[in-house]
C-alpha cells in the first residue's frame, strides 16, 4: 500500500478536535509535553539521520529495548504475583443481547453515562452469536457482581474490536465490519465515523497525549486487511491522517478468525507504540512514534524494516509461546501482558514480556475452550496494586487478576 497523504477532515470542527484530544487508552501515564517544532531539533543518539528527528530530552528512552540482563528476574515478573481471579460481571448487552466482548478500557472520569473507574467494553457478536455483527458498547463498575449498562448502540460500531476512552469520556472505537473509526460521546451519541480516513478494517486503537510535529496528540489505529498503522493527528483545525507503517503480517481472516496488527499499547514514558501481531506471533516497538512521518516504516516478512524511519522500528520478539495473540496490556513498570487466542482447549495463555523481548512469565487464565482472551487493560501504580482486567469470551464475562 502507498502511504496516504495526510488529509484534514474539514467537516469536523476544531472544537471537536480539542474535545477528542483529551483521551487515554489504558497505556500509561500522560506524556510530558514537547515542542511540535522538530525541524530544528537535534537527533537523539539512536542512529537516526535524515528527515526523522526527535527532541534531545528523549535521549536514551529506547535503551530498555536492547538492554541485557542476567536471566534472573526474581520478583520483577508481575503475572506470577496475580494469584486471585475474580469475575466482575457479564458483558452481554442488557437490551439486545450482543455478546463476545472484545474492546476494553477504563473510564478515567465521570461523564455522561460513565462513572470514573468503569470498565468500558464493546461487543463483537450479536445475540445470535454471529461473528462481527455486534454494535454495542457497555460499561461495568469495577467490582464483583457488577451488571452491564448500555452506553451506545449504532451500526457504526459493527464489529467493534478495540476502543480507547478519554478523560472527557469520549470513546474511540475500531469497528472491523463497519470499516470506520467511530467516536462516541460519553452520553452514547455517535459524534463521527471519521469519514475519509485510510481504513482497511480497523483492528486496534490507542491514544497519545504527546505533542509532536504532526499534532497536539494522536490516536493510533491498526488495519487488519493491509497491515498498516495510522496516526490520527489531533490539531487545532481538525484531524489529519498519516499512514506511518505498512507491511505488518495479516491473515485476511473473516470475523472470528482475524489476525493482524492489534493489541496496540502506547507507552507515554518512552513515546513508544507497541504492536502485537497474531498473524506471525510478533511484538514490535515503534519508538518515538510521535515523530515517525507518513511512510516512515515498511515491515518485511523476515522481521526487517525499511523506510526513512526504519531505525525507530524494533522487532523485539517473535514465535512461541505467543500463539495467535490479539490483545495486550501495558503493566506498571513497562512489561507487556499479551493474550493468546490459538492455544488448544484447556489453555488460554497470557504471556509477560520485557521491553527487550525476554519472556518472564506465562499464566493460564481459563482451562476451558481455547480462544477466550479478548481485550485487556491494566490498572495500578506498581506491582503491589496491579489489577489486570480481561474479557473472557468463553462465558461473556469481564474478569480481573489481582494479588
Amino acid at each position: 500500500m502507498t502511504p496516504s497523504i495526510p488529509r484534514t477532515v474539514t467537516a469536523l470542527s476544531a472544537a471537536l478536535a480539542v474535545l477528542a484530544l483529551a483521551a487515554c487508552g489504558g497505556a500509561g501515564t500522560s506524556a510530558p509535553q514537547v515542542s511540535p517544532s522538530t525541524t530544528q531539533m537535534q537527533p537523539a543518539d539512536t542512529g537516526m539521520s535524515g528527515a526523522v528527528r526527535v527532541p534531545s530530552e528523549l535521549r536514551g528512552m529506547d535503551a530498555d529495548l536492547t538492554e541485557n540482563d542476567d536471566g534472573h528476574d526474581g520478583g520483577v515478573a508481575v503475572l506470577p504475583r496475580l494469584r486471585t481471579q475474580l469475575t466482575i460481571g457479564s458483558t452481554v448487552d442488557p437490551l439486545n443481547g450482543d455478546q463476545n466482548p472484545y474492546g476494553l478500557d477504563v473510564a478515567p472520569v465521570s461523564s455522561g453515562l460513565l462513572h470514573k473507574g468503569d470498565l468500558v467494553i464493546c461487543n463483537f457478536n450479536d445475540a445470535a452469536n454471529v461473528q462481527g455483527n455486534g454494535t454495542t458498547i457497555v460499561a461495568l463498575a469495577p467490582h464483583a457482581g457488577a451488571t452491564p449498562a448500555r452506553i451506545a448502540q449504532n451500526a457504526a460500531l459493527q464489529g467493534c474490536n478495540a476502543l480507547a476512552v478519554g478523560p472527557t469520556g469520549n470513546i474511540w472505537a475500531a469497528a472491523f465490519d463497519a470499516n470506520d473509526d467511530a467516536i462516541v460521546s460519553p452520553a452514547g451519541a455517535l459524534v463521527s465515523t471519521l469519514p475519509g480516513g485510510p481504513w482497511h478494517h480497523p483492528f486496534g486503537q490507542a491514544f497519545s497525549a504527546r505533542k509532536g510535529p504532526f499534532g497536539d496528540g494522536a490516536f493510533y489505529e491498526s488495519n487488519a486487511m493491509d497491515g498498516s498503522i495510522v496516526r490520527i493527528n489531533l490539531t487545532a483545525h481538525g484531524f489529519t491522517f498519516d499512514v506511518i507503517a505498512t507491511g505488518f503480517a495479516v491473515n485476511g481472516g473473516a470475523p472470528g478468525s482475524i489476525l493482524g496488527p492489534s493489541g496496540l499499547q502506547y507507552d507515554a514514558q518512552h513515546d513508544r507504540l507497541w504492536v502485537i501481531d497474531g498473524a506471525d506471533n510478533s511484538v514490535t516497538a515503534l519508538q518515538f512514534v510521535s515523530f515517525i512521518p507518513a511512510g516512515g516504516v515498511v515491515v518485511h516478512a523476515n522481521g526487517a524494516f525499511s523506510g526513512p524511519a526504519h531505525l525507530l522500528a524494533h522487532r523485539v520478539f517473535h514465535g512461541a509461546p505467543l500463539n495467535g495473540p490479539i490483545s495486550s496490556a501495558l503493566l506498571p513498570g513497562g512489561h507487556l501482558a499479551i493474550g493468546n487466542t490459538l492455544d488448544p482447549n484447556g489453555t488460554n495463555l497470557m504471556v509477560e514480556i520485557k521491553p527487550n523481548g525476554r519472556v518472564v512469565a506465562t499464566k493460564n487464565v481459563d482451562t476451558g475452550a481455547g480462544a477466550a482472551i479478548f481485550g485487556m487493560v491494566a490498572a495500578g501504580s506498581g506491582q503491589d496494586d496491579t489489577k489486570l482486567y480481561f474479557n473472557d469470551d468463553n462465558d461473556n464475562t469481564l474478569r480481573v487478576l489481582t494479588r
